[in-house]
C-alpha cells in the first residue's frame, strides 16, 4: 500500500531525528583547559590528576585537559597570559591575589552556578576569600591552617601547659614557655619561624597574625586606601620590635640556610602551616602535637586563605568549567585532596568525614581556629601584591636588625604610592 505524503514526511523527520541523536552521541566532547600551580611530581598533583580522570570518565560532554606551570613563578605565568588573552577556562589563584585578577576583568563571577545548599555548606572563610565587590569569583577545595607545631617531649620536660583554642597561651605564657624550653637539653633554640621560606608570600600569611595580635594591620580595612599610620603605626611597630626581642633573647633565630631544625629536634616549636603535617609526623611520630597560635593581646589570631579555582573571562564554555569545578567541590574530591595535603576541608560535610579533622583528629586545631573567628584575612584589594612584597622586604630587614619603624614606614609608603598611582583602584 503506497505511503501518503504525510507518512513520508513523518518518516523523514524521524530519520533526521535519529541522525541528529547519533551525531550528538558521537560528537567529540568539549575541551576544558585547566591550569594548576602544583608540580606534577607532588602529592597534590596526583590528587588533581585523579580528580580529572574521574570527571572525564563520569560524563562525555566535556574533557578536561590539565596543565601545570611551565614557569618558575606560576603567578608570573598567569599574569603574562592574562595580558595576552591566553588564559584557560579554569585556573588556580592564591586567595589574596583574587582581586588583582577580578578587578581588570580577567575572571567572571560564578554566583549563578553556586547553589544555596553548597554555599551554606562552605566554610565562611572560603566564601570570604572568594568574594570581591559583592560577587563570588573563586572556590577552593580547602582553607589553610596556621599554628604552632610542638615537640610534646620538650613541652613535658619544660613543664609548660599545652594550650587549647579555648584557652591559648597569653603573650606572657608564650614567652615564659620559650624561656623554659630554651633550657631543655637538646633544644638549640625554642621557636622556628620558618624563615627558610624566604621573603615570600609566607611572610605576609604567617606574620600578619603577629601584627593583628598586637592590634596592627597592613592597611586601613575601611577604605583599603591607606597603609601609612597602620602598617607603620604604633601597634604594628610594637609587634615587630617584640619579634626582634625574641631574636635578641635567643628564643628564635634567623635561620635561612636549612629547613629541618624542628624535624631534627633542634627546636621545640615551629610556626607554620598544615602542609608540613606529613613530613613532621614522619619525623616526630607521637611526639608531634599541634597547638593554636598564642593570644598576643588582642585575641587569638591565625592565618587563613589558600589556593582556589576561578573561571576566566576567556573561557568559551563557563558551564563546562563549572561542571568540572562542581566535581572538584564534591565531598569525595575535597577529601581526596585534603587527605593528600593536610589542608582544612572547604565544606562542613567534608570536615565531618575527615580522618584528619574529625573529633579528636590530629589537625582539628586548625579548623577550630577558623570556626572561632580567629582567621585574619589578607586585604582583598587589587594592590595586594605590593602589600605582600613590601611587607616581606621590611620583615627581612627587621629580622636582620634594621629599625622596625623605618622599615615599616618605607613599606607603608610604597603601598600608598601604588594605590595613588592606580587612582585608588576604582571598582
Amino acid at each position: 500500500m503506497p505511503c501518503s505524503a504525510a507518512t513520508r514526511w513523518v518518516r523523514a523527520a524521524l530519520l533526521l531525528a535519529l541522525v541528529a541523536v547519533a551525531s550528538a552521541a558521537t560528537a567529540a566532547p568539549k575541551t576544558i583547559t585547566v591550569w594548576t600551580r602544583v608540580a606534577f611530581n607532588s602529592l597534590e598533583a596526583d590528587a588533581v590528576k585523579r580528580s580529572v580522570a574521574a570527571f572525564n570518565r563520569s560524563q562525555t560532554a566535556y574533557r578536561v585537559e590539565l596543565f601545570s606551570s611551565n614557569y618558575r613563578s606560576y603567578a608570573d605565568w598567569v599574569q603574562s597570559s592574562a595580558g595576552t588573552g591566553t588564559l584557560p577556562c579554569l585556573l588556580e589563584i592564591d586567595g589574596p591575589f583574587l582581586a588583582e585578577f577580578a578587578w581588570p576583568g580577567y575572571l567572571q563571577p560564578m554566583d549563578r552556578f553556586v547553589s544555596a545548599e553548597l554555599r551554606r555548606d562552605l566554610l565562611p572563610s572560603i566564601v570570604a576569600q572568594g568574594t570581591y565587590d559583592g560577587h563570588l569569583y573563586s572556590l577552593g577545595q580547602f582553607d589553610s591552617g596556621l599554628g604552632l607545631w610542638a615537640n610534646r617531649r620538650y613541652l613535658r620536660a619544660a613543664g609548660v601547659r599545652i594550650p587549647t583554642v579555648a584557652r591559648p597561651w597569653t603573650l606572657a605564657e608564650f614567652e615564659q614557655a620559650m624561656d623554659k624550653l630554651a633550657r631543655v637539653p637538646g633544644v638549640d633554640y625554642p621557636l622556628n619561624l620558618a624563615l627558610y621560606t624566604g621573603a615570600s608570600e609566607f611572610f605576609a600569611y604567617a606574620y600578619l597574625p603577629i601584627l593583628a595580635g598586637f592590634g596592627g594591620d597592613f592597611i586601613d580595612r575601611g577604605t583599603h586606601l591607606k597603609a601609612r599610620g597602620v602598617l607603620d603605626g604604633p601597634a604594628s611597630v610594637a609587634a615587630m620590635r617584640r619579634l626582634q626581642m625574641w631574636l635578641g633573647k635567643g628564643w628564635t633565630q634567623a635561620v635561612r640556610d636549612r629547613n629541618d631544625d624542628f624535624e631534627k629536634r633542634r627546636t621545640a616549636l615551629l610556626w607554620t602551616g598544615h602542609w608540613k603535617y606529613a613530613s613532621l609526623h614522619e619525623a616526630l611520630g607521637d611526639d608531634l602535637v599541634l597547638l593554636p597560635l598564642p593570644d598576643l593581646g588582642h585575641g587569638l589570631k591565625t592565618g587563613m586563605g589558600s589556593w582556589s579555582w576561578s573561571i576566566t573571562s576567556a573561557c568559551p564554555d563557563p558551564a563546562g568549567a563549572w561542571a568540572f569545578l562542581s566535581h572538584l567541590m564534591s565531598v569525595d574530591e575535597i577529601l581526596r585532596m585534603t587527605n593528600s595535603n593536610g589542608a582544612v576541608p572547604a565544606r562542613r560535610s567534608a570536615l565531618a568525614r575527615s580522618a584528619l579533622y574529625g573529633p579528636r583528629a590530629p589537625l582539628q586545631v586548625f579548623a577550630q581556629q577558623l570556626f572561632s573567628g580567629a582567621g585574619v584575612p589578607r586585604p582583598v584589594t587589587p594592590g595586594y601584591s605590593t602589600i605582600s612584597k613590601s611587607f616581606a622586604t621590611a620583615v627581612s630587614a627587621i629580622l636582620d636588625g634594621a629599625d622596625a619603624q623605618a622599615e615599616l614606614t618605607r613599606a607603608a609608603q610604597a603601598i600608598d604610592d601604588d594605590i595613588a598611582a592606580n587612582r585608588g583602584y576604582p571598582r
